[in-house]
């Protein structure tokens, strides 16, 4: 009888090990209290994960972090790259209490505020060609490539759920330099952004801005024209390839 009592068990744990935070995941409730009047938007891909807050009324920034995280069982962890509501925790890593179930994610840590409890509720796990987290690391002009290696100093774009976000920082120096994002669609060669938020400017709010995409030897060739009508090409490297952390 005990052997027929295991089996459930065994397949109720092999299910939670499965689950996959990667997707996008908007903040539904913190602490108790439901969370309408700002939009906190949250993008896992590759082991790393980027947030950006903006007040519903008026579009206006309020935030962004993120960072690579770990998540085994019960056991979750974020590290925490950029952070503009307090670039002091910049480097710090905090263990959550972590609950997943399905489109449903409950998150639990004690803080330097006190207790912390955030539940979050899926948006989208979709994938395409340019599910990722990235980092530029080339750019052409006058059909000439140059090319740099991504350390402290980075920009790095997160796209997954039909969600990106890009943030350009310093994480020794804890400087922030920008960051947007929204929703996208990437098909057939075509990648297509829709604003939802923006740290130098919320009137870009609500634009759409099409490129053309390849993907060549892994890395994402992005071409076209930018928000000021300037012409760009850009290389972009999955993070864990191009980004050198100092020694």
């Amino acid at each position: 009888m005990k052997k027929y009592l295991l089996l459930p068990l065994l397949f109720l744990t092999s299910w939670v090990l499965g689950q996959s935070l990667e997707g996008s995941w908007k903040l539904v409730s913190q602490n108790g209290n439901a969370v309408t009047d700002q939009e906190y938007i949250k993008i896992y891909q590759d082991d790393y994960f980027a947030f950006g807050v903006k007040n519903v009324a008026d579009n206006t920034f309020i935030g962004a972090g993120g960072g690579p995280y770990k998540f085994e069982g019960d056991k979750y962890s974020e590290t925490l790259d950029f952070f503009t509501l307090n670039p002091l925790q910049i480097g710090t890593t905090t263990p959550f209490k972590i609950e997943l179930d399905g489109k449903k994610l409950v998150l639990s840590a004690n803080t330097n505020n006190g207790m912390l409890v955030e539940i979050w509720e899926r948006i989208s796990e979709a994938k395409d060609d340019l599910t990722g987290n990235w980092v530029i690391t080339g750019r052409k002009s006058d059909d000439q490539i140059s090319r740099s290696t991504p350390g402290a100093r980075r920009t790095v774009k997160i796209l997954s759920g039909g969600r990106f976000q890009w943030i350009a920082f310093n994480s020794e120096t804890r400087e922030f330099s920008g960051t947007g994002g929204g929703t996208y669609s990437a098909v057939n060669g075509k990648y297509i952004e829709n604003i939802t938020f923006f740290s130098r400017d919320n009137s870009r709010v609500g634009a759409s801005l099409g490129f053309d995409f390849q993907v060549i030897d892994g890395e994402w060739h992005h071409s076209g024209l930018s928000s000021t009508g300037a012409p760009i090409y850009e290389i972009w490297t999955p993070y864990a390839i191009g980004y050198k952390p100092a020694k």
